[in-house]
């Protein structure tokens, strides 16, 4: 059913449009066209000036026809990860890659060429359908904005797939909570050659602090990082401040809290050893933290509606699907959070996020070949 030449029609197409997070208009003017003419009825919603991007989220309808049944959502994200200026695709062998020194796109162009052309075959063979919603993102790659500020008053679906994970025949059902920090430590700057006994460094309380917490990988389902670490001004100055960025995950909310709280206390700890007595008055460190929950806890429980649609349609295809913890965030956390039951699955897409991503199209063809089924049966 699943026609494999205008599938990677469709995502050589999308694939070399260039839309970083951000700079999403051309690709969001192409998704109005084809959506449109796959007979949808499309909006795009307010949340391009609310997160500084050239669009806003779509909203793209396709009506009920021949069956009255609950409504599904798709949901895809048209925003990639740079480098993609200049992004060319390649087939080779049956193989998408990048001709350059760029990302390939697949993720998520790949879950949005997958559903256009299940979309393609669901008309051609007059499929009975329920109501189907596609909902694409933008900004999904800088903190899933779209779907924090996606119009939800438009959306009428309680459950759904998202497509953007690796792999095929996959299902991630559950994926961690998230937490972002940001943590000032400020001391007093001096001469590093001339009085350093003068100065209380702001990068050593800071290092003092990272080396005494526990980061990475913590236990199953718990995870942390710090990111980033900008301070001082030159070396030849005892640097007066640091910041420092970082994460906690997990799929315990009471671990979440924890593990924050665990980073947190090395670096009130690390500043209170770090303070010094210079000519007679104390020196402190102080220290500013700011904790943002970046996105909610996901849990599908096996045996759930939308998860067992997604295992009777591979049932017709003579297939099984792996059901899966995630190890990270996506619009379907933020989806879950708003009380539409989302589940993601493979697309097929690899090596996403470096220059050495790649798509096969005999994957895309298996996706879309689900998505018809799933389509079916809803």
């Amino acid at each position: 059913m699943v026609n494999s030449k205008r599938l990677a029609d469709e995502f050589a197409r999308q694939a070399g449009i260039a839309s970083p997070s951000f700079r999403e208009g051309e690709m969001c003017r192409y998704l109005i066209e084809r959506f449109e003419r796959l007979g949808m009825t499309v909006l795009m919603d307010d949340a391009g000036p609310k997160v500084g991007s050239e669009c806003g989220n779509l909203i793209a309808t396709l009506p009920a026809n021949g069956r009255d049944c609950e409504p599904l959502l798709l949901s895809v994200h048209m925003d990639t990860v740079e480098p993609v200026e200049g992004v060319r695709p390649v087939l080779r062998d049956g193989v998408f890659t990048s001709a350059g020194d760029t990302i390939l796109g697949a993720d998520d162009k790949a879950g949005l060429a997958e559903i256009i052309e299940a979309l393609e075959v669901v008309g051609e063979q007059g499929i009975p359908h329920g109501m189907i919603e596609i909902v694409v993102t933008v900004c999904e790659e800088k903190g899933l904005l779209g779907a924090k500020h996606l119009d939800y008053s438009r959306v009428v679906s309680k459950r759904g797939l998202g497509l953007d994970t690796a792999g095929i025949d996959r299902v991630i059902n559950t994926a961690p909570a998230a937490n972002k920090m940001r943590i000032v430590l400020t001391g007093r700057e001096a001469h590093a050659g001339i009085e350093p006994e003068n100065g209380v460094s702001a990068i050593v309380a800071a290092a003092r602090g990272i080396a005494n917490m526990c980061l990475g990988r913590i236990d199953h389902e718990t995870t942390a990082n710090i990111g980033t670490i900008q301070g001082g001004q030159a070396t030849n100055i005892i640097p007066r401040q640091v910041v420092l960025e970082g994460e906690a995950r997990s799929h315990d909310p009471s671990k979440l809290q924890a593990q924050t709280e665990h980073m947190l206390a090395c670096l009130r700890d690390a500043a209170e050893a770090t303070q010094q007595v210079i000519q007679g008055d104390l020196v402190p460190v102080t220290i500013e933290t700011e904790v943002l929950s970046d996105y909610p806890h996901m849990a599908v429980l096996p045996g759930a509606g939308i998860l067992k649609l997604i295992e009777k349609a591979a049932e017709r295809l003579d297939r099984s699907v792996d059901l899966q913890d995630g190890g990270g965030g996506s619009d379907a956390n933020i989806f879950n959070g708003h009380g539409i039951e989302t589940v993601i699955i493979g697309t097929g897409m690899t090596d996403v996020h470096t220059i050495h991503e790649s798509v096969r199209v005999a994957d895309m063809v298996r996706v879309a070949e689900l998505l018809v089924e799933v389509i079916r049966l809803a």
